[in-house]
């Protein structure tokens, strides 16, 4: 059974840092893309940012270009987003998500495996 765990959440204030987690169990995703979502309160699931299986490509959404950044470390089957200079309106519970391909996608339809999530609050 294929199960990503998200670690990494909690509470920081505005300028800070975090880095999440996701870490897959009960197949190799080291040829599969892998991606971040978020879900503020009251809104629906976005896109964040993706990362390709192979040589990587790496797409980010406009609202978290050059602050966050997306990795993967495939001997650990796990993928990283390191969130800088973290802003009250990137407080939200954040996914990981990943394909059955190599290629990345922005659609959430496009994501088979999903994790339960993990929150992330920044205060003002």
């Amino acid at each position: 059974q294929v199960q990503l765990v998200e670690s990494g959440g909690g509470l920081v204030q505005a300028g800070g840092s975090l880095r999440l987690s996701c870490t897959a169990s009960g197949r190799t995703f080291s040829s599969a893309a892998m991606g971040w979502f978020r879900q503020a309160p009251g809104k629906e699931r976005q896109f964040v940012a993706a990362i390709s299986g192979g040589d990587p490509y790496i797409y980010y959404a406009d609202s978290v270009k050059g602050r966050f950044t997306i990795s993967r470390d495939n001997p650990k089957n796990t993928a990283y987003l390191q969130m800088n200079s973290l802003k009250p309106e990137d407080t939200a519970v954040y996914y990981c998500a990943a394909r059955s391909f190599y290629s990345i996608g922005v659609a959430e339809k496009l994501y088979d495996y999903w994790g339960q999530g993990t929150q992330v609050t920044v205060s003002s």
